[in-house]
């Protein structure tokens, strides 16, 4: 038995993506838990940048099952783009290796209105949410008025259900929102038109046929999207996503028990960064800001916001290690700091003159936390062209010993670049 799972330890965009098509080059199956189309990751394979934001990465390889599960919020037209898209670089030729669980909420056109109009409603409070309307279908399947993937195969319950749902949606569009009402009979022909296209996709049972793969002696990744610290639970709430984020999600999206699981990945920038509002201690909103930015290329892959980024933070590193039970770290990104003369890391926070190096359990706390550095010498070396760990200058060494020694865990995965061969390994994972 093999199944592991990989999650982000930060606010997400930590490179989950480019982690799991590597890793699934080994996988026989690789599931899609959490998130919607709010989350975006950027793949590059021989110089050939690929975007998905529904389908796992694992679906550049030909031999690999990709799966949706019931935990996901499915834009149907949103999905079938990037199903066309991935045809049309003759990629997905196998429609089976593709599947989606029968109890996937779906996220309908009207939920991004939805989303959209609340977030420009809102003064200082916005919460930075991608207008994609993630929050509004999370909503809808809590309150039970939501839809999910097999009522597109069952057109009476669809008529019924969306009318049901519009109900309640277009009085708040035309009296308070200001916008155009929408039209049951319309939608319904869309859906049901892209129902014949996704029929091929579809799975009654994704928890059968997950725990059958993992008795089995398959290998089985599970991939999360968004960030620990974005988590609905434990996250800086209310800046937080409409999911819960964390390894344990993926066992009740699933269907599957804890015992199933052997080892967690928790995937983090040498530095960190964060889109839209909320606290941010580490923050640099200086020329170093810029720099990271500038050489990571911090746009959002789904928004195109520019990313706030900073100095990795280790209490928060530390905070996510603890909430997913990671068992192992995998860092990406860290050929962005070449070029920086000293680099600084957060060990601490100081709140009302007291340092702790623990996470604040309120909101309030951590807005007025000052960060606690410690200097770390940098490095002018390229290590994008760098493919053998002993090859890494010594003040990189230095800068990962460091890391792995606060948060007393191992730091397995190295990523120099954006390719998948820019991978440096210091523990296989994944082989068995």
């Amino acid at each position: 038995m093999s199944a592991s799972i990989v999650v982000g330890a930060q606010w997400g965009d930590e490179g989950k993506g480019k982690l799991v098509d590597v890793l699934a080059s080994k996988a026989d199956l690789v599931v899609r838990f959490q998130g919607g189309a709010n989350a975006g990751h950027t793949l590059v394979v021989n110089g050939v940048k690929t975007i998905l934001h529904l389908i796992p990465s694992g679906i550049l390889h030909p031999n690999t099952l990709c799966m949706i599960t019931s935990g996901v919020v499915l834009d149907v037209f949103g999905v079938l783009d990037e199903i066309e898209k991935l045809k049309a670089q003759g990629l997905m030729k196998k429609a089976e290796n593709f599947l989606i669980s029968d109890n996937c909420s779906l996220l309908m056109p009207y939920h991004k209105i939805l989303d959209v109009a609340r977030e420009s409603h809102l003064n200082k409070e916005k919460i930075g949410t991608t207008g994609k309307g993630i929050g509004p279908a999370y909503e809808d399947r809590t309150s039970r008025r939501g839809l999910i993937f097999s009522d597109l195969f069952q057109p009476a319950t669809l008529k019924e259900k969306l009318e049901r749902a519009l109900q309640e949606k277009n009085v708040l569009f035309e009296k308070i929102y200001g916008q155009k009402a929408f039209e049951t009979t319309e939608l319904v022909e869309k859906l049901l038109q892209a129902a014949e296209k996704l029929a091929p996709h579809r799975c009654q049972d994704t928890s059968h046929l997950i725990l059958k793969a993992i008795k089995g002696g398959k290998k089985v990744l599970f991939e999360g999207a968004q960030g620990t610290l974005l988590d609905i639970h434990h996250g800086t709430y209310p800046y937080v996503t409409s999911s819960p984020t964390i390894s344990s999600s993926a066992l009740t999206s699933t269907g599957i028990g804890p015992q199933n699981i052997k080892q967690v990945i928790g995937v983090f920038k040498a530095y960190a960064t964060r889109v839209g509002s909320g606290p941010f201690p580490t923050e640099l909103l200086d020329t170093t800001g810029e720099f990271l930015r500038s050489v990571g290329k911090e746009f959002g892959s789904t928004t195109g916001r520019p990313r706030r980024c900073g100095w990795l933070d280790l209490v928060a590193l530390k905070y996510a290690i603890r909430l997913n039970g990671i068992t192992s770290l995998a860092m990406m990104k860290l050929d962005v700091l070449s070029g920086l003369d000293r680099l600084q890391i957060c060990t601490g926070y100081k709140i009302n003159g007291t340092v702790v190096t623990e996470w604040p359990s309120t909101l309030n706390e951590l807005e007025g936390a000052e960060p606690v550095l410690t200097e770390l010498p940098g490095w002018k070396e390229d290590l994008t062209k760098i493919n053998q760990l002993n090859e890494l200058p010594r003040p990189v060494n230095q800068y990962l010993d460091f890391i792995s020694d606060f948060v007393k865990t191992p730091i397995d995965v190295i990523s120099v670049g954006p390719g998948r061969e820019q991978t440096l390994w210091v523990k296989p994972l994944f082989n068995t």
